[in-house]
């Protein structure tokens, strides 16, 4: 949706936009749409982005922002992320207010995923 001075889109490098693709639908379900060879978008997740081809990644330890999705089944999307091939790089943990882990999928973008339910 669009709305005057708010975020609307997210973009990611992705060095190997396929398994890229094949993680997030596995994982979370999303279906892309394909504007050529080098880049592909993603919408009604929340948040519209895409994932453009390049040998960078996105993580803290280079400095970057870090995107967090919300589960209401924590360790239900952990299980997921691994079966789907993703690497957990930081395992489940509490913060106040909840519960989260972070992950590196398959082009090495880290993301984070958290609860606030106590399971």
């Amino acid at each position: 949706m669009k709305q005057h001075q708010k975020i609307n889109y997210v973009e990611f490098p992705a060095c190997d936009l396929q398994a890229t693709k094949k993680f997030f639908s596995d994982v979370f379900g999303w279906e892309f749409e394909d504007f050529g060879p080098e880049y592909t978008a993603f919408s009604n997740q929340g948040l519209d982005g895409g994932f453009y081809k390049s040998d960078q990644k996105s993580s803290l330890e280079n400095g970057a922002a870090l995107v967090v999705f919300y589960s209401v089944d924590l360790e239900g999307t952990l299980n997921k992320v691994q079966e789907a091939g993703g690497i957990i790089s930081k395992p489940v943990f509490s913060f106040p207010g909840g519960r989260r882990f972070h992950f590196i999928e398959p082009s090495g973008n880290e993301l984070a995923v958290w609860s606030d339910n106590d399971r």
